[in-house]
């Protein structure tokens, strides 16, 4: 980064800070307006973010904490590879989780942005696709034993040269999934957000100029590294552990554990994952990116909010890994899931070992992610459709300032993702929404309890038999409770078939039957518990009972 110079206000500074993550919520509204998938403009599955020439994260909207958190390797990814011959007029192009990328579906584009013939930003959008190829429709393989297995490999790729289109290239992409329409439409979605990211950036620069602006986001890193450092400065300084492990790797081994070693000294932050398990033959497996997001997550989660969550709050924070562990996977090994587990175990295994060193920070544990995906056919025609469940959230983590929020999602989304509407859904999909409420008695009981998990009966209204696919955790190993707190119940999702025996479904499951009308119900699990329950205050219990979500250990 420019060095900040001399003259610059604290005026200017926050003018100019304010302009850049107005520029990338606006690239999300864009992103939402004009995407084609229900992932993406129903559930928002995507992440702006403004980078610096060499990578580093400058800004960033309220999107996807584990989408943020990697897109700075993803973006040095591209500068590596192409160096100088960066031009106006270019979008690049990855997901390969080994060349900067967290999993396959999430694809991110790149456009740089010139002041002259100086390149000074980066504008980057990561979207998860609803298909990207690979041996199974939705891209999660459970029975993935390679990455191949899992999609189409995007390494670092120059999508538009100089304002051309390389058209033969998207074409190439194009046929490599199975809905191509939808594929290239949220491309282009995700192409006109950068653009228009672009052009916002261009015009901040063409009103305070490039060297104003460089030396106001020096600045920005700056105090929000000063701003991490005084907060971190007040833990207990000292060498902590923690862990946290998954439910299995879906072929049978329950010995899988993220583990933690975290010390704290002089304002800084050292975190080590070395002892984590080996890493295993199943899409649990973590690129380093996703991991470095995981780390970069847990530490964001227990800063002020705020502090603005870039490089520069990141600093304090020294990581240390090992190739070949769960949390760092070798080139060639799946990874899909690792967005969702096991970053959210590197996350917990974290804030379990820091919550001794500020217990009025860390947060109980939150629900864990378990996807449907639902390939089948529109009555009527030969029309296939996918349908990725985004209803019936597992609920939040408890803290020390209150309750979890229900059906909020899981840790490593923090509530970005959202359920679209059912009507919607209903009206685009061959579905029927039966129930889908909050879970009673899901949540861990404590002085704040668990938020609730939600309850769904969704029917299958095909002609013809269906197949899905599963992906996910915690049907097993429950959101921990914090400070004395309850863990919340578990996931319990059962398939009821027209005839024949319900089905309990497991966690990590490929290539389901469903027949046709078949009914899903879905109870998620509930956030983890904060505190002693019997500090709970008699005007709580009342208002747990009035609203029909007593904790789990009243039920």
């Amino acid at each position: 980064m420019t060095e900040p110079r001399a003259d610059i206000d604290p005026i200017t500074t926050s003018v100019v800070q304010h302009r850049l993550v107005g520029i990338v919520e606006e690239m999300g509204e864009a992103m939402l307006r004009t995407s084609y998938s229900q992932i993406l403009n129903s559930s928002r599955d995507f992440s702006m973010a403004i980078c610096a020439a060499d990578g580093d994260l400058v800004a960033q909207a309220e999107h996807i904490p584990v989408h943020v958190g990697a897109m700075p390797w993803a973006t040095r990814a591209v500068v590596a590879y192409f160096g100088e011959d960066v031009h106006p007029g270019d979008v690049f192009l990855l997901n390969d989780p080994y060349f900067g990328g967290s999993h396959l579906p999430d694809v991110t584009a790149f456009v740089p942005v010139f002041a002259g013939d100086r390149l000074v930003f980066w504008t980057v959008n990561r979207a998860h696709h609803s298909d990207i190829g690979g041996a199974t429709h939705g891209a999660y393989n459970a029975a993935a034993t390679e990455i191949w297995q899992e999609g189409i490999r995007i390494p670092p790729i120059r999508l538009a040269d100089r304002g051309k289109t390389r058209e033969d290239l998207l074409h190439m992409l194009s046929i490599n999934v199975r809905h191509p329409r939808d594929f290239l439409g949220d491309l282009a979605a995700q192409t006109g957000s950068v653009h228009l990211g672009e052009r916002r950036l261009q015009a901040l620069i063409g009103e305070f100029g490039a060297d104003t602006v460089l030396a106001a986001v020096s600045q920005i890193l700056d105090g929000s590294e000063r701003q991490a450092r005084a907060v971190i400065s007040t833990w207990k300084e000292g060498t902590y552990r923690g862990e946290a492990p998954l439910d299995d790797d879906g072929r049978g081994n329950t010995d899988v554990v993220v583990r933690a070693t975290v010390t704290i000294k002089g304002g800084g932050i050292s975190v080590d994952l070395t002892e984590s398990s080996p890493q295993v033959t199943s899409f649990i497996n973590s690129s380093f990116a996703n991991m470095r997001s995981g780390v970069a997550m847990a530490i964001a989660f227990l800063l002020d909010k705020e502090i603005p969550k870039n490089e520069g709050s990141m600093r304090p924070v020294e990581v240390v890994a090992k190739e070949g562990t769960v949390v760092w996977a070798r080139p060639g090994a799946p990874v899909t899931l690792c967005t969702s587990h096991c970053s959210q175990e590197i996350v917990e295994a974290i804030i379990d070992a820091i919550a001794p060193a500020c217990p009025d920070r860390a947060m109980a544990g939150w629900g864990k992610r378990f996807r449907l995906a639902i390939k089948g056919t529109y009555p009527g025609s030969d029309r296939p459709f996918i349908w990725h469940m985004f209803h019936a959230r597992p609920g939040g983590g408890a803290s020390p300032g209150g309750d979890g929020w229900h059906s909020s999602g899981e840790w490593h989304s923090a509530g970005g993702l959202k359920f679209g509407s059912v009507e919607v859904a209903e009206a685009r999909f061959p579905l029927f929404f039966e129930t889908h409420e909050f879970r009673p008695a899901s949540g861990g009981d404590g002085q704040y309890v668990g938020g609730a998990g939600g309850e769904l009966r969704l029917r299958l209204e095909t002609a013809q038999d269906a197949v899905v696919n599963t992906a996910g955790e915690g049907a097993r190993v429950p959101s921990k409770g914090r400070a004395g707190g309850e863990d919340g119940a578990v996931h319990l999702y059962t398939m009821h078939p027209p005839s024949g025996e319900p089905v309990v479904l497991k966690t990590k499951r490929e290539g389901l039957p469903v027949p046709a009308g078949s009914v899903f119900h879905v109870q998620s699990a509930g956030g983890g518990g904060w505190g002693d329950p019997a500090k709970r205050t008699a005007d709580d219990r009342h208002a747990d009972t009035r609203a029909g979500l007593p904790p789990l250990a009243q039920r």
